[in-house]
């Protein structure tokens, strides 16, 4: 679970906590504690059965107690996100520093948009978003979707990169085959189409035998189409997702070590700070490696040459 910082607690003349202190003090224990996450993780789950069964007619009587329940998991959900922003005290601001915070409470907010009440297809959908919180509450899913996110910019170049793969072998297709085979490289809609179907490999055997019958030179358009696009492209964005799952760990595992965005002020965000304290304790543990076995080496070296002496 996501947390933010603890404020300070507040007391009075006497030296005791106050009433908004104490208040503070027990929303944050309750919000850390691992019986209110699973409590909100059933929930979570509960709200996503009552919206599978709202997909079924004539449901009835039942129709009346779903919706009951929907009002119920409404207000479990706004008391939790309540929970959870009183934890933060007088500085509420903090709650909004974690992406999963602000997902949160915009998909529960969404609740109290004026004109999304009844059955509406947005108000269905911001209902099953719902579902997707479940992700912040492991940590496992939250590091791929990291990943995912953070892979963004190289999957944008990748996609860049695909697609004029795409255009090239297409034209080339409606050039070579575009008379014999009308209906699947007429123009370079259609020719697009066949390549894009062509990435999982499902339609080869089909397509290069027509090629074949066609001339067996095309057996070259397609063999160099399966191992460019479909090998090495795919192996690029394999790796870049690899790689950013990477750092995902990195921040994950690092997560404690510097919060908030720059806290240090050094002008370097903390999740940057994070990755290369990450990497520096990486490079330290494969020099101590390398240092033991220099050191085991020259233990053994001594050894041996005193059995030689004796």
């Amino acid at each position: 679970m996501v947390s933010g910082s603890r404020v300070p607690a507040q007391r009075d003349g006497r030296g005791h906590p106050t009433r908004e202190a104490r208040l503070v003090e027990f929303c944050a224990r309750l919000s850390a504690s691992r019986p209110f996450e699973l409590v909100i993780i059933g929930v979570i789950i509960a709200n996503g059965i009552v919206l599978g069964l709202e997909t079924y007619p004539h449901l009835g009587s039942a129709g009346l107690a779903l919706r009951a329940l929907e009002w119920f998991f409404r207000a479990v959900f706004v008391l939790e996100i309540t929970i959870r922003l009183l934890a933060y005290g007088r500085r509420p601001q903090d709650f909004f520093r974690h992406g999963w915070n602000v997902f949160d409470f915009l998909v529960i907010a969404a609740i109290f948009i004026p004109g999304l009440h009844g059955d509406s297809a947005l108000l269905r959908f911001l209902r099953v978003m719902r579902m997707l919180r479940l992700v912040r509450f492991s940590p496992g899913l939250r590091t791929i979707v990291t990943a995912l996110w953070r892979s963004l910019p190289g999957v944008g170049g990748f996609l860049a990169l695909a697609m004029v793969t795409l255009y090239v072998y297409g034209m080339a297709g409606w050039l070579i085959f575009g008379t014999v085979y009308p209906e699947d490289y007429g123009d370079i809609g259609r020719s697009l189409l066949t390549l894009f179907v062509l990435l999982s490999l499902e339609t080869l055997p089909d397509l290069i035998e027509e090629g074949i019958a066609y001339s067996p030179w095309t057996l070259l358009y397609y063999v160099s189409f399966v191992i460019i696009t479909v090998n090495l492209l795919m192996n690029i964005l394999i790796a870049v997702i690899v790689n950013s799952m990477e750092e995902a760990r990195r921040l994950e595992m690092t997560e404690g070590l510097a919060p908030g965005y720059d806290e240090d002020g050094d002008g370097i965000p903390d999740e940057v700070d994070r990755i290369a304290i990450s990497q520096r304790l990486d490079d330290l543990r494969t020099l101590i490696v390398e240092l033991e076995r220099e050191l085991r080496i020259d233990r053994d070296d001594g050894r041996t040459r005193r059995t030689g002496r004796d």
